[in-house]
Protein backbone atom coordinates (compact mmCIF):
# COMPACT_ATOMS: atom_id res chain seq x y z
CA UNK A 1 0.00 0.00 0.00
CA UNK A 2 1.33 3.23 -0.89
CA UNK A 3 1.67 6.03 1.49
CA UNK A 4 -0.39 9.33 0.81
CA UNK A 5 1.34 12.57 0.22
CA UNK A 6 0.13 13.67 3.53
CA UNK A 7 2.08 10.70 5.07
CA UNK A 8 5.48 11.31 3.88
CA UNK A 9 5.37 14.88 4.85
CA UNK A 10 4.34 14.09 7.92
CA UNK A 11 7.12 11.15 8.62
CA UNK A 12 9.53 14.04 7.67
CA UNK A 13 7.95 16.89 9.89
CA UNK A 14 9.17 15.23 13.05
CA UNK A 15 13.40 15.63 11.62
CA UNK A 16 12.64 19.35 11.84
CA UNK A 17 11.96 19.73 15.53
CA UNK A 18 14.82 16.63 16.07
CA UNK A 19 17.24 18.30 14.14
CA UNK A 20 16.87 21.76 16.32
CA UNK A 21 18.72 19.82 19.14
CA UNK A 22 21.09 18.06 16.48
CA UNK A 23 22.24 21.57 15.40
CA UNK A 24 22.31 22.91 18.85
CA UNK A 25 24.68 20.29 20.44
CA UNK A 26 26.68 20.56 17.55
CA UNK A 27 27.25 24.49 17.16
CA UNK A 28 26.33 26.20 20.14
CA UNK A 29 27.15 24.45 23.12
CA UNK A 30 30.67 24.69 22.55
CA UNK A 31 31.10 27.88 22.09
CA UNK A 32 28.94 28.73 25.17
CA UNK A 33 30.90 26.73 27.29
CA UNK A 34 33.96 29.18 26.19
CA UNK A 35 32.88 32.33 25.15
CA UNK A 36 30.44 32.77 27.56
CA UNK A 37 31.39 30.17 30.92
CA UNK A 38 34.70 31.07 30.29
CA UNK A 39 35.44 26.77 30.01
CA UNK A 40 39.21 26.52 28.38
CA UNK A 41 38.43 25.10 24.61
CA UNK A 42 40.19 21.95 25.05
CA UNK A 43 37.99 20.88 28.19
CA UNK A 44 35.22 21.86 26.69
CA UNK A 45 35.87 20.22 23.49
CA UNK A 46 36.37 17.23 25.69
CA UNK A 47 33.14 17.57 27.76
CA UNK A 48 31.48 17.66 25.09
CA UNK A 49 32.65 14.37 23.63
CA UNK A 50 32.39 12.76 26.47
CA UNK A 51 28.41 13.28 26.93
CA UNK A 52 28.16 11.98 23.43
CA UNK A 53 30.32 9.03 23.82
CA UNK A 54 27.47 8.56 26.50
CA UNK A 55 25.07 8.97 24.11
CA UNK A 56 26.16 6.72 22.11
CA UNK A 57 25.94 4.01 24.50
CA UNK A 58 21.93 4.21 24.84
CA UNK A 59 21.68 3.39 21.37
CA UNK A 60 21.57 0.00 20.97
CA UNK A 61 19.49 -0.86 24.28
CA UNK A 62 17.15 2.24 22.93
CA UNK A 63 16.22 -0.15 19.21
CA UNK A 64 16.54 -3.27 21.07
CA UNK A 65 13.69 -2.02 23.73
CA UNK A 66 11.95 -0.08 20.52
CA UNK A 67 11.45 -3.34 18.03
CA UNK A 68 10.47 -5.20 21.12
CA UNK A 69 8.02 -2.84 22.72
CA UNK A 70 4.11 -3.38 22.17
CA UNK A 71 1.24 -1.14 22.59
CA UNK A 72 -2.33 -0.11 20.43
CA UNK A 73 -0.16 3.08 19.31
CA UNK A 74 2.41 1.31 17.16
CA UNK A 75 6.90 0.36 18.17
CA UNK A 76 8.06 3.44 18.33
CA UNK A 77 5.76 6.28 18.69
CA UNK A 78 5.66 6.23 22.75
CA UNK A 79 9.32 6.45 22.78
CA UNK A 80 8.90 9.42 20.15
CA UNK A 81 6.13 10.93 22.21
CA UNK A 82 7.78 11.04 25.47
CA UNK A 83 11.26 11.06 24.06
CA UNK A 84 10.72 14.86 22.64
CA UNK A 85 9.70 16.30 26.21
CA UNK A 86 13.23 14.46 28.11
CA UNK A 87 15.19 16.20 25.01
CA UNK A 88 13.69 19.55 25.11
CA UNK A 89 13.83 19.79 28.90
CA UNK A 90 17.60 18.69 28.69
CA UNK A 91 18.19 21.37 26.33
CA UNK A 92 17.08 24.12 28.33
CA UNK A 93 18.95 23.08 31.37
CA UNK A 94 22.13 22.82 29.48
CA UNK A 95 22.08 26.92 29.32
CA UNK A 96 19.83 27.61 32.41
CA UNK A 97 23.42 27.55 34.76
CA UNK A 98 23.03 29.74 37.72
CA UNK A 99 25.67 32.47 37.77
CA UNK A 100 26.56 31.33 41.29
CA UNK A 101 28.17 28.15 40.38
CA UNK A 102 31.71 27.99 40.55
CA UNK A 103 33.66 26.08 37.22
CA UNK A 104 33.28 22.76 39.04
CA UNK A 105 29.07 23.30 39.36
CA UNK A 106 28.85 24.15 36.32
CA UNK A 107 30.67 21.77 34.63
CA UNK A 108 28.33 19.05 36.26
CA UNK A 109 25.38 21.25 35.91
CA UNK A 110 26.29 21.36 31.76
CA UNK A 111 26.93 17.70 32.11
CA UNK A 112 24.33 16.49 33.48
CA UNK A 113 21.49 18.35 31.32
CA UNK A 114 23.11 17.62 28.27
CA UNK A 115 23.47 14.10 29.30
CA UNK A 116 19.76 13.79 29.89
CA UNK A 117 19.07 15.87 26.57
CA UNK A 118 20.97 13.27 24.23
CA UNK A 119 18.93 10.68 26.42
CA UNK A 120 15.97 12.08 25.07
CA UNK A 121 17.50 12.22 21.64
CA UNK A 122 17.82 8.84 21.34
CA UNK A 123 14.49 8.05 22.31
CA UNK A 124 13.22 9.97 19.08
CA UNK A 125 15.55 9.33 16.55
CA UNK A 126 16.05 6.11 16.92
CA UNK A 127 12.78 4.61 16.65
CA UNK A 128 12.20 7.74 14.14
CA UNK A 129 14.75 6.72 11.81
CA UNK A 130 13.57 2.50 12.67
CA UNK A 131 10.23 4.28 10.87
CA UNK A 132 11.78 4.78 7.50
CA UNK A 133 12.33 0.77 6.81
CA UNK A 134 9.13 -0.13 8.70
CA UNK A 135 6.41 2.17 6.63
CA UNK A 136 7.32 1.27 3.23
CA UNK A 137 9.68 -1.12 1.49
CA UNK A 138 9.52 0.60 -2.67
CA UNK A 139 13.13 2.51 -2.01
CA UNK A 140 12.16 5.25 -4.71
CA UNK A 141 8.83 6.07 -1.95
CA UNK A 142 12.00 5.94 0.73
CA UNK A 143 14.00 8.70 -1.45
CA UNK A 144 10.53 10.94 -1.72
CA UNK A 145 9.85 10.74 1.77
CA UNK A 146 13.84 11.39 2.56
CA UNK A 147 13.00 14.45 0.62
CA UNK A 148 10.20 16.09 2.58
CA UNK A 149 12.65 15.03 5.60
CA UNK A 150 15.06 17.11 4.75
CA UNK A 151 13.52 19.81 3.57
CA UNK A 152 12.01 20.11 7.02
CA UNK A 153 15.33 19.67 8.64
CA UNK A 154 16.55 22.72 6.83
CA UNK A 155 13.91 24.43 8.30
CA UNK A 156 15.28 22.39 11.48
CA UNK A 157 18.57 24.25 11.03
CA UNK A 158 17.35 27.45 10.32
CA UNK A 159 15.55 27.68 13.40
CA UNK A 160 18.41 26.02 15.63
CA UNK A 161 21.34 27.69 13.93
CA UNK A 162 20.29 30.93 12.81
CA UNK A 163 17.15 32.02 14.75
CA UNK A 164 18.08 30.49 17.92
CA UNK A 165 21.36 32.33 18.21
CA UNK A 166 19.69 35.26 17.00
CA UNK A 167 17.16 35.08 19.65
CA UNK A 168 20.32 34.41 22.45
CA UNK A 169 21.85 37.40 21.75
CA UNK A 170 18.84 39.46 22.82
CA UNK A 171 16.77 36.95 25.50
CA UNK A 172 19.96 34.79 26.66
CA UNK A 173 20.86 31.24 25.75
CA UNK A 174 17.99 29.54 28.26
CA UNK A 175 15.22 32.08 27.24
CA UNK A 176 15.85 31.06 23.49
CA UNK A 177 15.58 27.44 24.26
CA UNK A 178 12.47 28.05 25.81
CA UNK A 179 11.17 29.93 22.82
CA UNK A 180 11.89 27.25 20.32
CA UNK A 181 10.70 23.93 22.46
CA UNK A 182 7.20 23.65 21.10
CA UNK A 183 8.75 23.99 17.68
CA UNK A 184 10.86 21.15 19.19
CA UNK A 185 8.13 19.06 20.86
CA UNK A 186 5.10 19.77 18.48
CA UNK A 187 7.06 18.92 14.88
CA UNK A 188 7.61 15.20 16.54
CA UNK A 189 4.16 14.88 17.69
CA UNK A 190 2.05 16.37 14.90
CA UNK A 191 4.12 13.27 12.73
CA UNK A 192 2.79 10.72 15.21
CA UNK A 193 -0.79 11.92 14.42
CA UNK A 194 0.21 12.43 10.49
CA UNK A 195 1.14 9.23 10.54
CA UNK A 196 -0.65 6.92 12.70
CA UNK A 197 -2.93 5.30 9.99
CA UNK A 198 0.51 4.49 7.80
CA UNK A 199 1.23 0.79 6.84
CA UNK A 200 3.63 -0.84 9.06
CA UNK A 201 5.59 -4.00 9.97
CA UNK A 202 3.89 -4.51 13.29
CA UNK A 203 5.08 -7.74 14.66
CA UNK A 204 7.48 -7.36 17.71
CA UNK A 205 11.01 -8.95 17.38
CA UNK A 206 11.46 -12.22 19.17
CA UNK A 207 15.24 -12.35 19.17
CA UNK A 208 17.77 -11.94 21.95
CA UNK A 209 19.91 -8.79 21.78
CA UNK A 210 22.83 -10.74 21.07
CA UNK A 211 21.05 -12.19 18.43
CA UNK A 212 19.97 -8.93 17.11
CA UNK A 213 22.68 -6.95 16.58
CA UNK A 214 24.71 -9.76 15.39
CA UNK A 215 22.21 -10.30 12.56
CA UNK A 216 22.80 -6.51 11.78
CA UNK A 217 26.68 -6.80 11.81
CA UNK A 218 26.27 -9.46 9.52
CA UNK A 219 24.87 -7.39 6.74
CA UNK A 220 28.69 -6.39 5.38
CA UNK A 221 27.03 -3.63 2.89
CA UNK A 222 25.24 -1.75 5.63
CA UNK A 223 28.24 -1.73 8.29
CA UNK A 224 30.25 -0.35 5.22
CA UNK A 225 27.68 2.90 4.62
CA UNK A 226 27.80 3.17 8.56
CA UNK A 227 31.41 3.78 8.82
CA UNK A 228 31.04 5.50 5.61
CA UNK A 229 28.83 7.98 6.78
CA UNK A 230 30.14 8.57 9.99
CA UNK A 231 33.37 9.82 8.14
CA UNK A 232 31.28 11.66 6.05
CA UNK A 233 29.50 13.51 9.25
CA UNK A 234 32.69 14.22 10.78
CA UNK A 235 33.94 16.31 7.94
CA UNK A 236 30.41 18.59 8.57
CA UNK A 237 30.99 18.06 12.48
CA UNK A 238 33.95 19.95 11.81
CA UNK A 239 32.32 22.46 10.19
CA UNK A 240 29.65 23.21 12.38
CA UNK A 241 32.15 22.74 15.86
CA UNK A 242 33.96 25.66 14.06
CA UNK A 243 31.58 27.83 12.67
CA UNK A 244 30.44 30.43 15.29
CA UNK A 245 34.16 31.26 15.83
CA UNK A 246 34.89 32.17 12.21
CA UNK A 247 31.16 34.10 12.06
CA UNK A 248 33.27 36.20 15.19
CA UNK A 249 36.48 36.18 13.92
CA UNK A 250 36.83 35.24 10.11
CA UNK A 251 33.62 37.21 8.80
CA UNK A 252 34.14 40.61 9.48
CA UNK A 253 31.35 42.62 7.69
CA UNK A 254 32.77 45.66 6.31
CA UNK A 255 29.26 47.40 6.67
CA UNK A 256 29.07 47.81 2.39
CA UNK A 257 27.87 44.85 0.68
CA UNK A 258 24.46 43.95 -0.31
CA UNK A 259 23.53 41.58 2.63
CA UNK A 260 25.45 43.97 5.24
CA UNK A 261 22.05 45.02 6.95
CA UNK A 262 20.66 41.30 6.84
CA UNK A 263 24.02 40.75 8.97
CA UNK A 264 23.56 43.21 11.45
CA UNK A 265 19.98 42.25 12.19
CA UNK A 266 20.41 38.88 12.12
CA UNK A 267 24.26 38.63 13.18
CA UNK A 268 27.06 37.16 10.66
CA UNK A 269 26.62 33.48 12.07
CA UNK A 270 22.27 33.41 11.86
CA UNK A 271 22.61 34.98 8.43
CA UNK A 272 25.25 32.40 7.41
CA UNK A 273 22.89 29.94 8.42
CA UNK A 274 20.30 30.97 6.80
CA UNK A 275 21.67 31.27 3.44
CA UNK A 276 22.82 27.75 3.93
CA UNK A 277 19.46 26.55 4.40
CA UNK A 278 18.32 28.16 1.33
CA UNK A 279 20.42 26.45 -0.47
CA UNK A 280 19.84 23.16 0.78
CA UNK A 281 15.95 23.74 0.87
CA UNK A 282 16.46 24.82 -3.08
CA UNK A 283 18.29 21.11 -3.47
CA UNK A 284 16.03 18.93 -2.28
CA UNK A 285 13.97 17.97 -5.14
CA UNK A 286 17.21 17.87 -7.38
CA UNK A 287 18.85 15.13 -5.10
CA UNK A 288 15.50 13.24 -4.87
CA UNK A 289 15.70 13.60 -8.95
CA UNK A 290 19.67 12.84 -9.62
CA UNK A 291 18.93 9.33 -7.32
CA UNK A 292 16.57 8.29 -9.63
CA UNK A 293 18.64 9.10 -12.72
CA UNK A 294 22.27 8.30 -11.87
CA UNK A 295 21.43 5.84 -8.93
CA UNK A 296 21.93 7.13 -5.52
CA UNK A 297 25.34 6.00 -4.79
CA UNK A 298 26.55 8.09 -7.99
CA UNK A 299 24.48 11.28 -7.37
CA UNK A 300 25.95 10.97 -3.49
CA UNK A 301 29.28 10.79 -4.88
CA UNK A 302 28.68 13.83 -7.35
CA UNK A 303 26.96 16.04 -3.69
CA UNK A 304 30.10 14.92 -2.10
CA UNK A 305 32.69 15.90 -4.56
CA UNK A 306 31.14 19.50 -5.43
CA UNK A 307 31.00 19.85 -1.35
CA UNK A 308 34.69 19.80 -1.64
CA UNK A 309 35.34 21.98 -4.17
CA UNK A 310 33.27 24.47 -2.37
CA UNK A 311 35.17 24.25 0.98
CA UNK A 312 38.15 24.66 -1.60
CA UNK A 313 36.82 27.81 -2.24
CA UNK A 314 35.91 28.83 0.86
CA UNK A 315 39.46 28.46 1.71
CA UNK A 316 40.85 30.71 -0.68
CA UNK A 317 37.75 33.41 0.47
CA UNK A 318 38.62 33.49 3.98
CA UNK A 319 39.10 35.40 5.77
CA UNK A 320 36.88 38.29 4.24
CA UNK A 321 34.53 41.31 4.85
CA UNK A 322 32.54 40.89 2.28
CA UNK A 323 29.53 39.06 3.88
CA UNK A 324 27.40 39.10 0.35
CA UNK A 325 29.92 37.21 -1.04
CA UNK A 326 30.37 34.43 1.99
CA UNK A 327 26.75 34.01 2.08
CA UNK A 328 26.45 33.50 -1.80
CA UNK A 329 29.20 30.39 -1.28
CA UNK A 330 26.69 28.99 2.15
CA UNK A 331 23.70 29.13 -0.59
CA UNK A 332 26.04 26.75 -2.91
CA UNK A 333 27.44 24.84 0.53
CA UNK A 334 23.79 24.26 1.05
CA UNK A 335 23.02 22.89 -1.78
CA UNK A 336 25.93 20.24 -2.09
CA UNK A 337 25.23 19.70 1.61
CA UNK A 338 21.35 18.21 0.50
CA UNK A 339 23.36 15.72 -1.09
CA UNK A 340 24.94 14.07 2.57
CA UNK A 341 21.75 14.81 3.78
CA UNK A 342 19.25 13.37 2.11
CA UNK A 343 20.61 10.40 -0.04
CA UNK A 344 21.88 8.07 2.47
CA UNK A 345 19.04 8.47 5.01
CA UNK A 346 17.60 6.58 1.49
CA UNK A 347 20.19 4.14 1.29
CA UNK A 348 20.21 2.45 4.88
CA UNK A 349 16.74 1.11 4.79
CA UNK A 350 16.86 -0.49 1.27
CA UNK A 351 19.73 -2.44 3.67
CA UNK A 352 17.17 -3.53 6.06
CA UNK A 353 14.82 -5.18 3.66
CA UNK A 354 17.74 -8.09 2.72
CA UNK A 355 18.21 -8.96 6.58
CA UNK A 356 14.28 -9.06 6.90
CA UNK A 357 14.43 -10.91 3.96
CA UNK A 358 16.89 -13.45 5.12
CA UNK A 359 15.96 -14.08 8.08
CA UNK A 360 12.33 -12.73 8.68
CA UNK A 361 13.59 -10.81 11.93
CA UNK A 362 11.79 -7.12 11.83
CA UNK A 363 14.53 -5.19 13.17
CA UNK A 364 14.56 -1.89 11.96
CA UNK A 365 15.09 -0.32 15.62
CA UNK A 366 18.48 -2.29 15.91
CA UNK A 367 19.47 -1.20 12.26
CA UNK A 368 18.64 2.62 13.37
CA UNK A 369 20.69 2.59 16.24
CA UNK A 370 23.90 1.18 14.45
CA UNK A 371 23.46 3.90 12.14
CA UNK A 372 23.23 6.64 14.00
CA UNK A 373 25.62 5.11 16.18
CA UNK A 374 28.74 6.09 13.54
CA UNK A 375 27.00 9.20 12.92
CA UNK A 376 27.07 10.05 17.14
CA UNK A 377 30.76 9.17 16.76
CA UNK A 378 32.06 11.28 14.65
CA UNK A 379 29.95 14.31 15.98
CA UNK A 380 31.36 13.25 19.50
CA UNK A 381 34.97 13.18 18.52
CA UNK A 382 34.51 16.48 16.26
CA UNK A 383 34.35 18.84 19.13
CA UNK A 384 37.39 17.56 21.01
CA UNK A 385 39.62 17.33 17.86
CA UNK A 386 38.65 21.27 16.97
CA UNK A 387 39.05 21.67 20.39
CA UNK A 388 42.69 20.11 20.27
CA UNK A 389 43.89 21.85 17.34
CA UNK A 390 42.72 25.53 18.58
CA UNK A 391 44.27 25.24 22.19
CA UNK A 392 47.54 23.89 20.24
CA UNK A 393 47.19 26.59 17.90
CA UNK A 394 47.48 29.27 20.90
CA UNK A 395 43.37 30.20 21.01
CA UNK A 396 42.18 32.15 23.90
CA UNK A 397 38.83 31.48 25.65
CA UNK A 398 36.02 34.42 26.78
CA UNK A 399 33.71 35.09 29.04
CA UNK A 400 31.36 37.03 26.32
CA UNK A 401 34.08 39.42 24.38
CA UNK A 402 35.94 39.44 21.73
CA UNK A 403 39.48 38.67 22.52
CA UNK A 404 42.57 39.03 20.14
CA UNK A 405 44.08 35.88 18.23
CA UNK A 406 47.07 34.96 17.07
CA UNK A 407 47.35 34.37 13.13
CA UNK A 408 48.27 30.82 13.57
CA UNK A 409 45.31 30.29 15.50
CA UNK A 410 43.10 31.90 13.24
CA UNK A 411 44.78 29.88 10.29
CA UNK A 412 44.24 26.74 12.48
CA UNK A 413 40.66 27.73 12.61
CA UNK A 414 39.82 28.62 8.82
CA UNK A 415 41.66 25.18 8.12
CA UNK A 416 40.12 23.33 10.07
CA UNK A 417 36.40 24.32 8.33
CA UNK A 418 37.47 24.33 5.16
CA UNK A 419 40.67 21.74 3.99
CA UNK A 420 40.35 19.26 6.58
CA UNK A 421 36.86 18.67 6.06
CA UNK A 422 37.02 18.78 2.03
CA UNK A 423 40.00 15.81 2.40
CA UNK A 424 37.63 13.90 4.87
CA UNK A 425 34.28 13.93 2.11
CA UNK A 426 36.95 12.56 -0.32
CA UNK A 427 38.26 9.97 1.58
CA UNK A 428 34.29 8.90 1.78
CA UNK A 429 33.71 8.79 -2.33
CA UNK A 430 36.93 6.74 -2.14
CA UNK A 431 35.05 4.29 0.24
CA UNK A 432 31.88 4.57 -1.52
CA UNK A 433 33.15 4.02 -5.25
CA UNK A 434 36.05 1.63 -4.22
CA UNK A 435 34.12 -0.56 -1.36
CA UNK A 436 30.17 -0.26 -0.81
CA UNK A 437 29.14 -0.07 -4.94
CA UNK A 438 30.58 -3.46 -5.03
CA UNK A 439 29.08 -4.52 -2.15
CA UNK A 440 25.70 -3.14 -2.56
CA UNK A 441 24.90 -4.24 -6.13
CA UNK A 442 25.47 -7.75 -4.97
CA UNK A 443 23.10 -7.97 -2.23
CA UNK A 444 20.57 -5.05 -4.15
CA UNK A 445 21.27 -6.00 -8.04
Amino acid sequence: MALSLGQKAGWGLADMGVVVFVVVKQLLILTFLTSFLGVPVAIAGLVTTAVLVFDMITDPLVGYLSDRTQSRFGRRAPWMFLGALVMAAGMIGVFAVPTTLALAGTMTWVIGFFGLATIGFTMVAIPYGAQAGEITQDPAERSAMTGWRMGFASIGILIGGAVMPGLAGSMGYANAAMAVTPLIVGAIWLSLWATRNAPRIAQTATVDIRSMFGLVFANRAFMVLVVLYGVMTLAIALITAGLPFAAIYLIVDSGDTAFSGAAKALSTLSLMFAAFVVGSILSQAGWVFASGRMGKVGALVLGLCLYAALLYALYTALPSVNVTAIAGLFVLAGMTNGAYQQIPWAMYPDLMDVTRAQSGAAIEGAFSAIWLFGQKLANAIAPAVLGFILAWAGWQESTGEIVTQSSGALNALQVSITLIPAAILLLGVVGLVAVYRPMAKRVLG
